[in-house]
């Protein structure tokens, strides 16, 4: 991943907030290097991540996916289908083309990192600025390690490029531990 930002789509209201969704939902915006990974493996990755085949109780909260090109399509269609043969049951996950993004309030960013507070006191040093913080890889990369995502080893293998002090290191290595059991 190149980066992950929250925020809502999907909908036709101006500017919405977490308050004031209209008709948006909630919605994880993944900038990626289709050089490290796929479409077809986030597409993976997002079918792992939920139970798509129970209807969303809300707006709110609907599985979509937004493509932004034919490709994206096609490759989003053949996953709900191979997901809908392989659990026998009807995939309520809408596929729809991308019409913009708004991003959500600051305190909804890097949910799992915001509440390690010597951690996200490093990265408020490092990034005065929230936007520079929202739109940092090492940030994203943290707060997915800190929700239980990834490997082990990777966390190890990465541990050096993620800006953090050595108390930080060995705060978040401990996160490390963690996974590989």
């Amino acid at each position: 991943m190149v980066r992950t930002r929250v925020g809502y789509a999907g909908g036709k209201k101006r500017g919405p907030t977490y308050y004031d969704l209209g008709d948006h939902s909630e919605t994880v915006e993944i900038d990626y290097d289709p050089n490290r990974v796929s479409y077809g493996e986030l597409l993976q990755v997002f079918w792992e991540g939920h139970d798509p085949a129970t209807r969303p109780w809300s707006r709110q909260y609907a599985s979509i996916i937004f493509y932004h090109n034919d490709e994206q399509k096609r490759l989003a269609v053949e996953s709900k289908n191979g997901v809908e043969t392989r659990l026998g049951k009807k995939v309520h996950t809408e596929i729809r083309p991308f019409a913009g993004f708004y991003l959500a309030e600051d305190y909804h960013q890097k949910y799992f990192l915001r509440h390690v507070a010597p951690l996200i006191l490093e990265y408020a040093r490092i990034y005065p600025d929230a936007m520079d913080f929202v739109n940092s890889t090492a940030a994203a990369r943290v707060n997915g390690y800190l929700g239980g995502y990834g490997e082990s080893g990777d966390l190890r293998a990465n541990l050096d490029r993620l800006g953090l002090s050595e108390e930080g290191k060995s705060l978040l290595a401990r996160v490390g531990e963690r996974l590989a059991r």
